[in-house]
């Protein structure tokens, strides 16, 4: 019994010690901040599962819109000039939401999510301490995380005074196009603000300075065709299906060891006959019959724009270079661009990390950029600085299986609040 006694004298004491200490580096208004993210560190969750209850996958317009909307209504409710902004119809996209302070001074910050998601059909499931569902953690819990951070500054009487906008993107897992129209509110807000913080899914206690960028391309390929026993013969030559596997094996000889570039091919038909629409496609063939054509979709994902434009020249020179009888050609199609990791990103990840610190969590690294893949905060990243991987901490992005880690998003959400906090009083 005294043994048990003195263990939690001693737990009580580390914990009367760790409130002193974070109490003294932590302002009135910060402790308050704290607080208020401990109280309702429930009710945020409860918010999760009512917004994962929504499905919302991007090419569903009503069920992006009707997240957004319990958003703009959080965001009203905080005094925040909340509006939807729609996009054209022919653009097949549901819209953004944008909010924005009504006054304040101080520094401009651009706050940003995306409220649509890969997959739909997995809804709320939770097993203690974690909780599963599409969008779990990409990204409607660091929705939630960034909305709370600002319901705890709002309780702090500080938010009133700061001039913050928010921008949740209605698809941010495929942007629509052209990107000039869909990113063009988004790149606006830039403009006006003087620092960018993304909310994407966190990685651990980490952040992220640097993402890569995405691209896909194209790959067409065309052959003689006509009797099997003629294969490899001068008048018949090697086919579609073996010139284009000589392609994919070259790309992957190239770029499968590289770590600032890799490249997916992610669907493929090919036969005598081949067709591909979008992400389906059908072909027709025969074992008797050398296949005429393949078509291969895939995609890019890269450190910079250098790493971009050399892989394509080399991708193209492999392309050129035919079997006998057979012709390709490879077309590229710009998505989202990288996210450089400037000085001025490591900067607020310094400032991120003290932050931490002075809340009890220990400092904050940085993740690699070339373990990111592309994010909405690259669209600006070239006009202002910015840090990503603000959100809560989860797994399974894009997959069957999506989860959250409930414990990480008062820590996270307290992180976040300090930060644009002191950020906003420079």
């Amino acid at each position: 019994m005294k043994k048990i006694l003195h263990s939690l004298t001693a737990t009580l004491l580390l914990l009367c010690f760790y409130l002193i200490a974070t109490a003294q580096t932590l302002s009135p208004e910060e402790q308050k901040i704290v607080r208020y993210v401990d109280a309702h560190a429930a009710e945020a969750v409860s918010l999760l599962e009512k917004v994962v209850n929504i499905e919302s996958a991007t090419q569903n317009l009503a069920g992006v819109k009707s997240v957004g909307e319990v958003f703009k209504g959080e965001f009203a409710a905080l005094g925040l000039n909340a509006k939807w902004i729609d996009m054209p119809a022919e653009m097949n996209r549901a819209g953004h939401l944008l909010a924005e302070t009504r006054a304040g001074r101080g520094k401009r910050i651009l706050l940003l999510g995306h409220i649509d998601t890969v997959l739909q059909g997995e809804h709320w499931r939770r097993d203690g301490k974690k909780a599963y569902g599409n969008g779990s953690s990409d990204m409607k819990g660091g929705d939630v995380v960034l909305l709370y951070a600002l319901k705890a500054l709002a309780d702090a009487g500080v938010l009133k005074d700061m001039r913050v906008i928010v921008m949740l993107t209605g698809d941010e897992e495929a942007a629509g196009r052209p990107v000039e129209i869909s990113r063009g509110d988004m790149i606006a807000a830039a403009k006006r603000s003087d620092l960018a913080l993304s909310f994407e899914a966190a990685r651990g206690v980490d952040a992220t300075v640097g993402r890569r960028g995405s691209s896909s391309w194209m790959l067409e390929v065309s052959g003689a065709t006509g009797h099997s026993s003629q294969i490899f013969k001068e008048r018949m030559g090697s086919g579609a299906i073996l010139e284009a596997g000589r392609i994919l094996n070259q790309f992957y000889e190239q770029f499968h060891n590289d770590k600032n570039l890799t490249f997916n091919p992610s669907l493929i038909v090919g036969g005598t006959e081949a067709q591909l629409n979008g992400t389906m496609g059908n072909a027709t063939g025969k074992t008797n019959v050398v296949p005429a054509k393949v078509l291969i979709r895939g995609d890019l994902r890269f450190s910079n724009e250098a790493v971009k434009e050399a892989a394509r020249a080399k991708m193209r020179e492999i392309v050129a270079a035919n079997l006998a009888r057979t012709s390709a050609k490879i077309t590229f199609d710009d998505g989202i661009p990288a996210m450089a990791p400037t000085d001025g990103n490591y900067s607020i990840l310094k400032q991120l990390s003290q932050v931490s610190q002075d809340l009890g969590f220990g400092k904050v690294g940085t993740v690699d950029p070339a373990d990111r893949g592309a994010g909405d905060i690259a669209y600006v990243s070239n006009l202002i600085s910015g840090l990503d991987g603000l959100g809560a901490d989860g797994d399974g992005a894009h997959a069957p299986g999506e989860s959250v880690e409930l414990d990480s998003m008062p820590m996270l959400t307290k992180r976040a609040a300090i930060l644009i906090y002191r950020l906003s009083r420079q």
